[in-house]
């Protein structure tokens, strides 16, 4: 700043005023005693009154600047007095935390030295100022609602990983988590807190007492009789678990809810404060007054419409009050105080931001007449306050806190050049701005005044005491119809109301997206790309810093925000460009993902790592997309390379801050986000640890570093993006199959595809979590229903239960009053109806450019992997997180969006261009629960037949090397329903016993709620699996030998666990088997019976196969099936066996075993076999059944309840002992299935004794001397080694030596045994 000294000229950024009376003509400026009154009227003394024009001194602007410095010291000397030493407190006169020595534990400290993260289990830190006389009070902004102690301690207190604030003699603290109050002991007290609420700490030390206040509302007195004295004074102090965060606030600003008669314990800037508000009130003065040259008098102005209109008079007075202004407005104090104050009445009259212009002309004027550092120090402590004002403000019904403050950010970002400089320098550098885009969900409804928007509540019965959602649709009240209606008409309200803030809060992004603004540089939405480019990677890498990481529920609300913005300015590019496409038709071109010019960072592609790829596909990339990879990036980074750089990095990462690095990994569970609530980096780490982490200034550097981009975020131009003369910008390199229709604006397909980005980031999660409050209130509607049928059954005369039970209703009740209006909310901010349709869009858009990408043929293994997983989770989403509030079936286009869905999993979960086995996984997952249920399995059936049957050849392939479970899963879903006794959805033993357990595993939701819907077969699929079968001689024996192999392996592991759960039950002492040992147990058991259902499908759909021994294989096949048919019936069937008694044990995890599933499953085959096929199919089936040797007849009896003898007698005592019979399953098996096992079991009989009749004794010599089951009937070329045909066919499938010497067979013949012998 230029000297301020009085004389001929004033300078201040180059102004030269001149002295000299005629140049005033030539100026502009007014005769001097129209300027005398003018300036009179401005600067009035400081009680407002004018002296008489007669004692007045005659003002100019020569001697303006002496008048102002003599209006300025007035009242500062006694204001100054205030400054000096404060009796009752000791320290700095600026307080913060104490870094250096006040802390205990891990912690991360802001810069400004006011936020503090945990970073340990429970670490502690004091102010660097105490105080033992008089009443102080401080504030703390809750960043997040977990656990931490909030209060005060002495210098002689001594904190630890266990121990914290309130747990010692001499400290005192308030905890919102448990809603209690600790002093070694500790008691309830207060209310719960939560994120983005304000806690004040108050200490009177002459009364001796300590309160706590919530959001300005007291909490009443906490502690009294607090010790006092010599040597007692009190720091404000906490102590936090792992990631939870606070920011103080001593005075530095001022205090949300100031305390009559306490003090902060920082003092306020109060010469800087009186000063700044008079010059506040000399610029409102010069605002309101107008000078009328032509009448030559002063006039009243209306201040909402004005404008500088190029006066030198009024710009000069400006000048001078801004010489003074200028330096105050750097502050953050006065900042908020008295300019945010200003600018926020200027808008409390209402109207539209648009309708109050005086804000831009202010801005003008601060660009005009500021140092261009004080202009940015002034923008950004503005939008700090702002930030933290919307954020920490407490909801109230009309949500008008937010609605103030979202309208003043409006107003300050309409400014292009204020705009410009926040987004390339605050908005994501310094400010977390995405906190302006989030509504924060009331934890305390009553505060928040839900009970007067919403005073009836309500909540579906749709649930039966199991927990299943109830079938019958019961007839609705006249009272719950009302009540229902009442409750919908509140949320009604509400929305309203929400959709006014959420209006808000897209109006801010449509002013940061606009890029009509070069004036002055770049538009402002090519800096936008840039910085949310930088924001995603932040978000994408887990080697981002922990404060910079976004919580879930911010990143939420910004997508919807941004898909509204987004959407916006698409359509608007389309109705100027009618041959573009809508936002309808959105999708984000191949090109994107294999030029270069977007950065994905470290992200999977669908092909493996990007040098991986560029390497292996140049030659396509140069062929089809004329992209040419410079050989010099092919040599820079190997597959070893890369490997060996990350280790040596994270290593020395690790080496350098341990810590640092351990709470990085696991920053994804982050509860809330940044201590402080503006500054969004801490750089300072603090340890008591043993080992030497003390670096208070902590490079943040290391971490970030470890791979370096060759793609620049920062420096890319609108040229980069958009192209010009021919350059194709972003889409450069378009390949063949791509159209040459004009899509949209480039710069809108990379914020699509960052919107993309962000919902697998974290939003997806937060939908799934949120889904807790709907699960919550059916629990409670389900006990409350219970509780009501209770006390309708209670006998009058048991007066004590029914009061009880009255209590408990009256609990019940209260709970749900609260978690209905908590829902409407929720419903209302995630759960809306055009919530749904923005999740809808986005599955469409997914749906698209997957579609666009499969065209390029082997450049769709550029594509990244999170289009595949947002289109899966998507769909997932909306099936499963937005019902019943809203219905899938009504959105637009539904029927056919399910069908292209379907074909991207069929055609994709073997792929050989997706390598990831995450992804894949993930694929054939959403595939199997895609056909479990009706609506989505009819969309697979009218994909195109071509499809359908590659996706059924895929489904058939060798279940070896390739994870065969979920195809095996997929198989049984098509085949459920049409199976024997396969009608069920639960099992009937599971029926009778308990009902269905719902803790089931998150990440399986989607299965385990598709094992429970009622059996929906395709038979069109399945007469795919039979003509391929069929028709294709080499898939059939490949299939249905790896289906057999994994029987085999899945049955005896399961015999060999319950032989192990069966010997730990009969031991003498107290065993527990391991639940992971019964999980697993269970898990072989259902694999097994999954298993035999798909060799029932095989042999129903093509009997053929095991039957026709024209094929080459047919008999090997059927000779194993029959082994592992007689191994399982044997195993289950035998009296008082192994798989009995552990199945008697009633194991909690071993519910699904039992003897139904199985030995129906096995039956349905035998019947097939046996009796629902030709004459000559019988006979071979039953000779190869009976030829085996562990067949027992009594096995095929069990299944109808014929005991043997012997265990009939051995029985007889135990009369309550039931076998088991496919007779008592008639609601499960039809009589014509059971007649068909009747004729089954007579068939077996006959055909056994005449087999027992005819066989002739064998000799052990001419058996085989491999299965000792057979008879000896093949010879080996060219060793002459014998065996049975069975085991040398079945050994040749997989290995071409000799059993016996290891010669390489050639061939193999018929052995019979000579005569003679």
């Amino acid at each position: 700043m230029t000297s301020r000294g009085a004389g001929t000229t004033f300078s201040r950024k180059n102004y030269r005023l001149s002295t000299e009376p005629e140049k005033s003509k030539v100026t502009g400026i007014v005769n001097s005693r129209l300027l005398n009154d003018y300036l009179h009227r401005v600067f009035t003394n400081a009680d407002g009154n004018q002296p008489a024009a007669a004692y007045r001194k005659h003002l100019t602007f020569q001697n303006l600047q002496e008048h102002l410095d003599r209006l300025l010291a007035e009242e500062n000397g006694s204001e100054d007095s205030r400054d000096q030493v404060v009796e009752g407190r000791l320290g700095p006169s600026t307080v913060v935390l104490d870094h250096t020595s006040g802390f205990e534990g891990l912690l991360l400290v802001d810069d400004d030295l006011l936020g503090v993260i945990g970073h340990s289990n429970f670490g502690s830190i004091r102010a660097t100022t105490c105080v033992y006389k008089g009443k102080w009070i401080y504030e703390v902004l809750i960043s997040s609602q977990g656990l931490m102690q909030i209060g005060w301690c002495t210098l002689n207190c001594r904190f630890n990983q266990e121990e914290g604030v309130g747990d010692t003699p001499d400290s005192y603290a308030y905890d919102g988590n448990r809603v209690r109050k600790w002093n070694v002991t500790t008691t309830n007290y207060g209310k719960s807190w939560a994120a983005g609420d304000i806690v004040s700490c108050l200490i009177d030390l002459d009364e001796g007492t300590i309160a706590f206040c919530l959001n300005g509302i007291s909490l009443g007195t906490a502690f009294d009789n607090i010790t006092r004295g010599a040597g007692m004074a009190y720091f404000p102090a906490i102590s936090l678990s792992f990631k939870e965060s606070v920011a103080f606030n001593f005075g530095s600003r001022p205090l949300r809810y100031p305390v009559e008669g306490y003090r902060p314990l920082q003092d306020p800037p109060v010469a800087d404060l009186v000063k700044a508000r008079k010059l506040l009130g000399y610029l409102k003065n010069v605002i309101h007054i107008g000078i009328d040259v032509t009448e030559g008098k002063l006039v009243e102005k209306d201040t909402s419409m004005w404008q500088l209109q190029g006066e030198p008079t009024v710009l000069i007075t400006l000048a001078h009050i801004f010489n003074y202004f200028s330096p105050l407005m750097c502050k953050v104090y006065l900042v908020e105080d008295v300019l945010m104050t200003f600018l926020l009445s200027i808008l409390e009259r209402g109207g539209a931001v648009e309708a109050h212009p005086l804000i831009q002309q202010l801005l003008d004027l601060m660009w005009l007449l500021m140092e261009e550092y004080e202009v940015h120090e002034c923008l950004k402590q503005l939008l700090m306050s702002l930030l933290r004002a919307y954020r920490f403000s407490p909801i109230i019904p009309d949500l008008g806190l937010q609605i103030h403050y979202l309208r003043l950010t409006i107003a300050v970002l309409k400014h292009e050049k204020s705009r410009k400089y926040l987004l390339s320098n605050v908005l994501f550098d310094v400010l977390r701005s995405v906190v302006f885009f989030y509504i924060k969900s009331p934890l305390r409804v009553e505060e928040a005044g839900l009970q007067e928007l919403i005073p009836t509540t309500w909540w579906p019965n749709r649930f039966t005491k199991e927990g299943k959602e109830s079938k019958e649709t019961k007839e609705e009240s006249a009272e719950e119809r009302l009540r229902r209606r009442a409750y919908e008409r509140g949320c009604q309200r509400l929305k309203k109301r929400i959709e006014v803030v959420e209006g808000l809060q897209v109006q801010i992004l449509k002013l940061l997206l606009n890029n009509k603004d070069r004036g002055g540089g770049e538009a402002s939405r090519y800096i936008f790309l840039n910085k949310f480019r930088k924001f995603l990677q932040e978000n994408a890498s887990n080697r981002g810093n922990l404060t910079v990481l976004c919580p879930p529920e911010y990143m939420v609300c910004f997508l919807h925000r941004l898909i509204a913005a987004l959407r916006f300015f698409w359509d608007g590019h389309k109705a100027n460009t009618p041959a573009a496409l809508s936002s309808e038709e959105a999708y984000v071109p191949p090109q994107l993902f294999y030029n270069g010019k977007v950065d994905y960072f470290d992200l999977q592609r669908l092909g493996g790592l990007l040098s991986h790829l560029k390497k292996t596909l140049k030659d396509d990339l140069a062929a089809k997309a004329n992209v040419l990879i410079d050989p010099a990036e092919l040599q820079a980074v190997t597959m070893d390379d890369l490997d060996e750089d990350e280790e040596s990095a994270t290593s020395a990462a690790q080496s350098q801050r341990p810590s640092a690095t351990l709470a990085i990994g696991g920053a994804l569970a982050r509860p809330g986000w940044l201590s402080s609530p503006t500054l969004g980096r801490a750089n300072r780490f603090l340890s008591t640890a043993a080992v030497s982490l003390m670096n208070p200034r902590r490079p943040l550097g290391t971490l970030e570093k470890i791979k370096v981009r060759t793609l620049s975020v920062e420096q890319r131009t609108e040229e980069d993006i958009e192209g010009s003369h021919g350059n194709e910008g972003l889409l450069l390199g378009r390949p063949p199959e791509e159209p040459e229709q004009p899509i949209t604006e480039n710069s809108l397909l990379e914020v699509l595809d960052g919107i993309v980005m962000m919902y697998n980031l974290s939003v997806h999660q937060q939908l799934g979590k949120m889904v807790g409050v709907s699960d919550d209130v059916n629990e409670y509607a389900m006990a409350l229903k219970d509780t009501e049928e209770k006390i309708s059954r209670c006998p009058k005369r048991r007066r004590d239960i029914h009061e009880e039970l009255l209590k408990s209703q009256k609990v019940f009740s209260e709970k749900l009053n609260h978690l209905s209006r908590r829902l409407a909310w929720i419903n209302v901010t995630i759960y809306s109806k055009e919530k749904m349709q923005d999740v809808y869009w986005l599955l469409r858009v997914c749906i698209r450019t997957i579609e666009h990408g499969d065209r390029t043929g082997s450049l769709f293994a550029f594509m990244p992997e999170f289009y595949l997983s947002v289109a899966m989770n998507s769909y997932s989403a909306l099936k499963n997180y937005f019902s019943p509030v809203n219905s899938m079936e009504e959105l637009p286009g539904y029927e056919e969006t399910l069908m292209r869905l379907a074909a991207i999993l069929a055609k994709h979960f073997a792929d050989s261009r997706i390598v990831g086995t995450d992804i894949r996984d993930s694929l054939m997952q959403a595939l199997a629960s895609y056909v479990c249920y009706p609506h989505s399995l009819r969309a697979v059936e009218r994909i195109p037949e071509d499809q359908r049957i590659s996706m059924m050849k895929n489904l058939l392939a060798p279940y070896e090397q390739r994870p065969w479970a979920q195809t095996n899963w997929i198989l049984v879903r098509l085949w459920r329903g049409c199976g024997f006794g396969y009608r069920y959805t639960r099992l009937p033993h599971l029926l009778k016993t308990k009902p269905e357990d719902a803790s089931l595993p998150s990440l399986q939701r989607d299965l385990s709620v598709a094992s429970f819907q009622k059996p929906c077969p395709s038979t069109l699929l399945q007469r795919h699996m039979a003509d391929l079968l069929r028709s294709d001689r080499d898939l059939a024996p490949s299939f249905l030998n790896s289906v057999l192999n994994q029987l085999n392996w899945a049955f005896s592991e399961f015999i060999g666990m319950i032989q192990e759960i069966q010997q730990a039950a009969e031991r003498l002492e107290r065993n527990f088997v391991d639940s992971r040992q019964l999980k697993v147990c269970a898990t072989c058991f259902d694999l097994s019976v999954s298993l035999l259902r798909v060799l029932e499908m095989t042999v129903t759909l093509a009997p053929e196969i095991f039957l026709d021994w024209n094929r080459p294989s047919s008999e090997l096949l059927l000779r194993r099936l029959a082994q592992l048919l007689n191994q399982v019936l044997n195993r289950v069937t035998a009296e008082r066996n192994l798989f009995d008694r552990v199945v008697n044990l009633r194991l909690p995890g071993l519910e699904s075993v039992d003897h139904y599933p199985i030995l129906v499953a096995v039956t349905g085959i035998l019947v097939r076999l046996l009796v629902d096929t030709d004459v000559q199919g019988a006979e071979r089936a039953t000779a190869v059944l009976l030829a085996d040797p562990c067949f027992q007849l009594r096995s095929i009896q069990y299944l109808l309840g014929h005991a043997e003898p012997s265990a009939l007698a051995a029985a007889a005592p135990a009369t309550d002992k039931r076998h088991f019979s496919l007779h008592t399953y008639t609601e499960y098996i039809s009589a014509e299935e059971l007649a068909k096992v009747d004729k089954m079991l007579n068939h077996l009989s006959e055909e056994s004794k005449q087999a027992a009749a005819t066989t002739l004794p064998t000799s052990e010599e001419d058996l085989c001397p491999i299965c000792y089951a057979h008879p000896i009937s093949a010879i080996f070329r060219p060793c002459s080694h014998k065996s049975c045909k069975a085991c040398i066919n079945q050994h040749l499938m997989n290995n071409k030596d000799c059993f016996f010497c290891k010669a390489t067979i050639t061939g193999v013949d018929d052995f019979t045994k000579p005569a003679s012998s």
